[in-house]
């Protein structure tokens, strides 16, 4: 009986670590791509003019992306693998797009040395969720109702244009992206936990799509919260 109880934890673990590494790695490719038409855009006068020159292009994209991340959400169970990764990519390259912005308004050396300190800040709070015994599913709650107090402010501070208010929402965005990076990591790893081992391959890549694409959200908006608070303006 040990035997076969510790043959069942290895292979409990080589799927959880399987699972676990495909996520990153789409995660990955998705900030890879990003990051690169981010600067490829940004160092384009052309591309720049159209997308920040035409807000009907720039909205265009913004509510795409959208689009594409709750259509995502809702229809991953019934398209196949290779759309649901399709839309992944198109969203990474489309919001890297729409973020080249940064190098308008921050300095290089500001948007580099910020990105690595989110590097640092994202993997430990990762490593947190995958070590942790602490069932995380109490303060994954609290800190969703923190990002919709996020959400609620920033439309709000649209109209009012306030600094500090702008401030004061990117610490406590910190601390939401922090508390939901390692709720997340988590959560993806009970999910690799719990789910059969004879799983078809593409729902298990379905799988992983999505849950790269929630640390890759956890990922941008944690940077851009970052930014907000580190980034020295360009010169």
């Amino acid at each position: 009986m040990d035997s076969y109880s510790s043959f069942q934890n290895s292979a409990s673990l080589v799927r959880v670590n399987s699972f676990i590494r495909s996520v990153y790695n789409w995660m990955a490719i998705g900030l890879a791509l990003t990051a690169f038409t981010s600067y490829y855009v940004a160092s384009s006068p052309a591309l720049l003019q159209l997308i920040f020159g035409n807000q009907l292009v720039f909205f265009g994209l913004i509510i795409g992306e959208l689009g594409m991340v709750f259509y995502l959400s809702a229809r991953v169970q019934k398209i196949s693998a290779s759309a649901a990764t399709g839309l992944f990519v198109i969203y990474s390259v489309l919001n890297g797009a729409t973020l080249a912005s940064i190098f308008l308004v921050y300095a290089s050396s500001s948007i580099a040395s910020t990105f690595f300190t989110c590097a640092l800040t994202f993997a430990a709070c990762s490593v947190y969720g995958m070590v942790t015994k602490r069932d995380l599913t109490s303060m994954g709650g609290f800190m969703m109702m923190g990002l919709i107090g996020i959400i609620i402010a920033s439309l709000l501070n649209m109209f009012f244009k306030s600094p500090g208010v702008g401030m004061v929402i990117s610490y406590v965005g910190v601390l939401v992206f922090v508390g939901l990076t390692a709720y997340d990591t988590q959560k993806l790893k009970m999910m690799a936990l719990t789910q059969p081992a004879d799983l078809n391959g593409d729902v298990v890549r379905k799988g992983a799509i999505m849950g790269a694409l929630t640390l890759y959200l956890d990922f941008i908006n944690l940077f851009l919260m970052m930014l907000r608070i580190f980034g020295s303006s360009r010169d």
